[in-house]
């Protein structure tokens, strides 16, 4: 362990902090010189291939397993503290409750295994439920729900008591484009009032479309980390143009596409107004102007060397 922590007790810096965090299981190394930073109040994308450590990362910041080198923060308090486990919701990838409890009595439960006081019980179960779209369903048993209720009643748990940190593993991997709507905007709805949120997820399109900034983890290290903007290039600008040549585009910097457009490669915003104003001084006509920017799929796949 390094000599000076991370960060102290109560500070008010980074959620979640790590400083080479690792785990063995015997002579397996499932996850090798960990070092992250999680900034409050952000939603924080998590992300890499199966067996890049993700799992074990997510148990270690839970507390679940104790690492076996490297050290860690969780809300200004080392990783494994109880009383900070009492402030982190967790939505996990499998999970199963019991199908003859109704949906208000799987949240009365888990409110009362968390300690939560008998008299605030009955409203944070009522406000979980409503804020996941269950709030009409909370007498039905749980075997009658679909896939997707099930899904959100998992949500609904994981954000009971109103936690300083959430973290979900594939919160949207059950729901259609309707639910996982909803759940962007839930996650709107807690960055707004400071929660952060620790998002497991596969669908790439997903994160880009909530995360404030992302992580990239492959064979237990990461290989990337920073906002979207930081992180994803932006490849030109294309243009919708009639009335110029091949070679005219070409003299400008850019180059026909395949469906038509004139891409210019090495152009960036501030670039645009140059770029139509030209355009039209040599008489072309312009339809539409888009500036472009790489895909976190793409980027994704970059940093993995399989594109």
């Amino acid at each position: 362990m390094a000599d000076q922590p991370l960060s102290a007790p109560g500070s008010q810096g980074d959620a979640i902090r790590t400083e080479l965090l690792e785990r063995r299981y015997g002579r397996r190394l499932a996850l090798q010189g960990l070092s992250l930073a999680v900034p409050r109040g952000s939603v924080f994308g998590f992300l890499g291939p199966n067996g890049a450590g993700k799992t074990t990362a997510v148990k270690l910041l839970l507390g679940l397993v104790r690492p076996t080198g490297g050290e860690g923060m969780v809300l200004g308090r080392p990783i494994g503290d109880i009383q900070t486990r009492r402030r982190i919701g967790y939505l996990p990838e499998l999970f199963r409750y019991q199908e003859w409890l109704t949906a208000r009595e799987v949240l009365h439960s888990h409110a009362a295994l968390s300690g939560m006081p008998g008299p605030r019980r009955r409203a944070a179960c009522r406000e979980s439920l409503e804020l996941v779209g269950l709030g009409e369903h909370a007498g039905r048993r749980v075997g009658s729900f679909s896939k997707g209720m099930q899904q959100r009643l998992g949500l609904a748990v994981a954000l009971l008591g109103e936690p300083e940190l959430v973290v979900l593993d594939e919160p949207t991997s059950a729901l259609d484009p309707v639910g996982r709507h909803d759940v962007r905007e839930i996650l709107h709805g807690l960055r707004s009032r400071g929660t952060t949120v620790f998002l497991n997820s596969h669908l790439l399109t997903e994160v880009e479309a909530v995360c404030d900034q992302v992580a990239v983890i492959d064979e237990g290290r990461v290989v990337a980390q920073g906002s979207l903007e930081q992180l994803l290039r932006r490849p030109g600008v294309e243009v919708q143009v009639e009335g110029l040549g091949e070679d005219e585009i070409r003299a400008l910097g850019g180059r026909r596409t395949a469906d038509g457009l004139a891409h210019f490669p090495t152009a960036e915003g501030r670039d645009v107004p140059e770029i139509v104003a030209e355009i039209v001084r040599r008489g072309g006509r312009i339809h539409a102007v888009r500036p472009q920017r790489e895909s976190l799929e793409e980027r994704f796949l970059e940093l993995l060397g399989v594109r």
